[in-house]
């Protein structure tokens, strides 16, 4: 259809999420595709140790050159329960840094740790991506030289304050010789805008049982009800950045929101509560030019 990328978050614990295992999916969605990139968006850094990442990352790309992406976060990417089944403390995200060059060196063949090298791997030069929802991932992608994305699609409060740091700071590296910014953005696009309204809200009721239900499922009045209330204001927050509507109406809001966000790129999320929703979204995004 025309889309340059397609990345998969590593989450655990989630009914909605299903690439939790994500180089097994990524390895799969090459083996049945021929041109598009694949990509971590992303693999949660400290759920794991570098030297593994690069092993996974660096055989993909060994299997399917020119193709894989590799965005780095330090979030666990789950909830305490979660956190604990991984045997990972909370602590485990205070060496992100450190473990972002260890992986690095692995990729590129100049490993940080004498002796010890990714196979496959090293020397793949597989292109790292940090992404955040806070200045300190913008301050570590300026100070590494590589490229940011940024989560404003779940968390926008920072989008302009931490992509203006990110450029002002930004020093180049063998990876990037100028800032790159990718930003994340809601879409729904559907044949009318009555439907995608429609089909936003019900994911919209969705994400509150999620988030408040605490086991309970909401009725759609009741839902209604919640997001309308103090108690939802976070859930709306968090969607601030929604393309809803026509390809022309979704067309228009992306390119506004580009430049609002100033972004090389945009990563779009399709909130559809269905599959064939999904797709159809995907499908009329690309309508849009």
């Amino acid at each position: 259809m025309g889309y340059r990328r397609v990345w998969y978050a590593e989450h655990h614990n989630m009914s909605t999420i299903a690439s939790s295992a994500t180089s097994v999916l990524i390895a799969h969605i090459a083996a049945h595709t021929r041109e598009i990139r694949l990509g971590a968006g992303g693999i949660m850094l400290p759920n794991h140790s570098p030297l593994v990442i690069a092993e996974q990352f660096g055989t993909l790309e060994s299997l399917h050159p020119g193709r894989i992406d590799l965005g780095l976060g330090r979030a666990p990417g789950s909830d305490q329960n979660t956190l604990r089944a991984l045997r990972r403390g909370a602590e485990s995200a205070d060496s992100f840094p450190e473990d972002v060059l260890e992986l690095q060196g692995y990729l590129t063949g100049k490993t940080r740790i004498p002796g010890v090298d990714a196979t496959p791997g090293k020397g793949t030069n597989v292109p790292l991506y940090i992404l955040g929802s806070s200045m300190f991932g913008a301050g570590l992608a300026a100070a590494l030289g590589l490229p940011y994305a940024f989560a404003s699609h779940f968390a926008p409060d920072l989008l302009q304050q931490a992509v203006e740091s990110y450029r002002r700071d930004f020093r180049p590296s063998a990876q990037l010789d100028r800032p790159y910014v990718i930003a994340g953005v809601n879409v729904v696009v559907a044949d009318t805008a009555g439907d995608a309204q429609e089909q936003f809200r019900a994911a919209m009721r969705s994400r509150v049982t999620f988030l408040l239900g605490r086991g309970q499922t909401f009725s759609d009045a009741e839902a209604d009800e919640i997001l309308a209330s103090p108690a939802g204001q976070h859930v709306r927050q968090m969607v601030t950045y929604a393309a809803v509507g026509t390809p022309a109406e979704v067309g228009d809001y992306l390119e506004d929101f580009a430049k609002h966000a100033d972004a090389d790129e945009l990563i779009t999320a399709h909130q559809s509560p269905t599959a064939a929703g999904r797709l159809r979204s995907v499908e009329l995004l690309m309508s849009a030019g």
